[in-house]
């Protein structure tokens, strides 16, 4: 098997990121074709092979003597998943009696079209089938998410954007009800993007949306911000109010190459703005297990971020583009397909990464 080097990721100078190692993968080769050998001849008696059990066995005379064999040890066979790992079992988390305080999460990558609206519906929306309470953030001035969940952003009074730049304006003004029992949305639309130059003279610029937040804390289980796809002032401030990031990540190699940008980023607001911020998980979307690159590309992210990387992947479908026409997530509209058990699992797979949640 010959081995081909993928592009190497760009470090913060031009050269190989130090983060993310430079890794050969195999690409793949036909098989040769099996060898044909000629049948035994009638003298030619064909030996049958010996095998495990063949010799486990004793003679009746071995047997007589044998001292008793012992059990065999258990093992446990689990089924291999797509990033290449063990798949674990992800129970269906325990109800809960209260609610709140909320963990953040910045739903977070600067490449466009990787999934992250899809993920942050979705997921929410299987959260709250978990009996949790769910807050979804709008942060794109593009409103994607608001259109996911049947809004029209321009029909909308009151934006994310009145309530960062207006001190009389409160959640309960802002705050909309969803289809989805337990998942509320802070909508957007484009008046967004004025807000991004409007900060820049802001005095702790960085924190404003952690600020029209913490009021909201208490109320919530998970509050998940669906970003914009750039690392301007607006991704800066939902990583600075977030305690956990999650990466969705094309299986496509002109997404993997943006995630050493990425983390960079990640590492910087760390440092100087929020201590406690964290990267729950990188996960794989729109993965298509019948194609080598997609393999090839989830197999580099896993020997980069090893067990960062989330057991589940979300697979390639139709149904994902017709629920945004229908406005609801696909744990609802297609509640029996494989894109809605997917969500599901990676819900419980957030949940049994962030214990007491």
């Amino acid at each position: 098997m010959s081995t081909q080097p993928f592009e190497p990721l760009d470090g913060p100078d031009g050269g190989p990121h130090p983060h993310v190692p430079q890794l050969e993968l195999p690409v793949s080769r036909p098989a040769a074709p099996p060898t044909v050998r000629d049948e035994p001849t009638t003298d030619q008696t064909p030996v049958a092979p010996t095998t495990v059990a063949d010799r486990a066995v004793p003679s009746s005379a071995e047997a007589t003597f044998a001292e008793p064999a012992a059990a065999p040890a258990a093992v446990s066979h689990r089924p291999i998943g797509p990033t290449g790992r063990p798949m674990p079992l992800f129970p269906d988390p325990a109800p809960r009696e209260a609610h709140g305080p909320a963990r953040i999460v910045a739903m977070c990558n600067q490449k466009g079209g990787v999934g992250k609206t899809t993920t942050t519906i979705n997921l929410g929306a299987a959260l709250a089938e978990y009996g949790r309470k769910v807050l979804l953030v709008d942060f794109d001035p593009q409103g994607s998410l608001s259109v996911g969940l049947g809004f029209n952003p321009h029909e909308i009074d009151k934006t994310i954007y009145n309530l960062l730049m207006e001190r009389d304006v409160t959640a309960d003004d802002v705050v909309l009800k969803t289809n989805v029992p337990g998942m509320d949305l802070l909508p957007s639309n484009i008046d967004l993007s004025a807000a991004e130059v409007q900060l820049v003279t802001e005095v702790a610029r960085e924190q404003v949306l952690s600020r029209v937040l913490a009021p909201m804390v208490a109320d919530y289980d998970f509050i998940i911000i669906d970003c914009q796809p750039s690392l301007g002032l607006l991704t800066v401030n939902a990583l600075t109010a977030a305690q956990g990031v999650i990466v969705p990540l094309e299986t496509e190699f002109f997404a993997l190459r943006g995630v050493a940008m990425l983390v960079e980023t990640i590492q910087k607001v760390q440092e100087r703005l929020n201590q406690d911020l964290e990267i729950d998980g990188l996960v794989a979307t729109m993965y298509d297990s019948r194609t080598v690159h997609s393999r090839e590309v989830l197999a580099r992210l896993v020997e980069a971020f090893d067990d960062k990387v989330f057991h589940t992947a979300i697979s390639r479908t139709v149904r994902f583009p017709e629920t945004t026409v229908a406005g609801e997530p696909i744990t609802t509209f297609a509640t029996s397909s494989g894109g809605a058990y997917s969500y599901r699992q990676l819900a419980r797979e957030v949940l049994a990464r962030c214990p007491g949640m």
